[in-house]
């Protein structure tokens, strides 16, 4: 039986074995974790503590693990104590992850003020894992002052992590696109920082050229509210090289600072947590139709006079969904 009070002493003393312990305390899903993992992150949180959380995107072979160590390695030489949440994509057919990211960082691993954990999607979307959210706030209650977030790395859907970070980073490969793949909606919308990596080597001019194209796209998108003057913006940088790491980061800390000074980073934490607490009433409504033993029954009846033709999907739904609520079993 998990001792809440003490773990959550340990991981707000800094432990690292305890942070790691409380991690897969929350991401278990047996019904006696969870409920402790909501006593723990309840517990932690009452210290109030925050961290700057940088959500991160692009596409694979983009460089995304390169650019985290040596920006992690960057922060961390400086005195910043850095915990890195990396979402690895799980298989579809057995469920399985590789989670080989702490191999791919392998300098960043061993710094004393770095963190690393590896988490699998497993069926959840949106490019991070199901528990990413009570996750960064463990390793807030640590007092990590940067909190790096990884998506997969599949595409323009992975728009989720934006929803519980301060700022969202979309790291894009030299001519990954034409000029016009800029005007995309979707994440484009929600960077606010496009880093052009591996402008080094033969890249350099390409990347430069591919910079110069989203900076131009970003120019055709409504200013937001929350952005000062200049952003979103586009930048290079050179993760293998270590070259514009320090300027990206000055670009981060301009942001955030502004938006703090601004009111508005409060204001999105707020509408964050609110985020977060409905779609915990989502996910719960939804674990109920599968595993209630009654849900399930109903749930069946429902589909089988669907395929049917005897109710439309629709209405079907409904009735599952009103049923939720009563002791009634819905028509079938």
């Amino acid at each position: 039986m998990t001792d809440v009070n003490t773990l959550a002493d340990q991981v707000i003393a800094g432990e690292r074995r305890a942070l790691a312990r409380a991690i897969t305390l929350v991401e278990s899903g047996r019904a006696d974790h969870r409920q402790a993992a909501m006593e723990l992150v309840q517990t932690v949180g009452r210290h109030g503590r925050q961290a700057l959380r940088i959500g991160l995107s692009g596409t694979p072979g983009v460089g995304k693990s390169t650019f985290i160590e040596s920006f992690g390695m960057m922060l961390a030489d400086a005195g910043k104590r850095v915990a890195v949440l990396a979402v690895d994509p799980s298989s579809t057919r057995t469920g399985g992850s590789i989670l080989g990211d702490k191999t791919r960082m392998e300098r960043l691993s061993r710094h004393p003020l770095a963190f690393i954990r590896p988490s699998p999607s497993q069926t959840h979307l949106g490019g991070v894992a199901r528990r990413t959210r009570e996750v960064v706030a463990l390793c807030e209650a640590a007092d990590f002052d940067v909190v790096l977030i990884e998506t997969v790395g599949v595409g323009q859907s992975e728009t989720m992590v934006a929803g519980m970070a301060d700022l969202f980073i979309l790291l894009l490969a030299p001519a990954g696109g034409d000029e016009l793949q800029g005007v995309k909606r979707g994440i484009m919308e929600i960077a606010d920082l496009i880093v052009v990596n591996k402008a080094d080597g033969d890249l350099k001019p390409v990347a430069t050229r591919t910079c110069a194209d989203y900076a131009g796209a970003l120019r055709l998108l409504r200013k937001r509210p929350e952005d000062p003057d200049g952003f979103p913006k586009a930048m290079m940088v050179s993760a293998l090289e270590e070259q514009g790491l320090e300027s990206a980061w000055d670009e981060m800390q301009a942001l955030s600072g502004w938006r703090r000074d601004n009111g508005h980073w409060h204001i999105r934490r707020a509408e964050q947590a609110r985020n977060w607490f409905e779609d915990e009433l989502r996910e719960g409504l939804l674990s109920r139709l599968t595993r209630d033993p009654l849900m399930v029954a109903q749930k069946e009846l429902l589909g089988q006079a669907v395929m049917r033709g005897d109710l439309n999907p629709a209405v079907a739904a409904q009735d599952l969904l009103d049923a939720l609520g009563q002791d009634v079993t819905p028509r079938a």
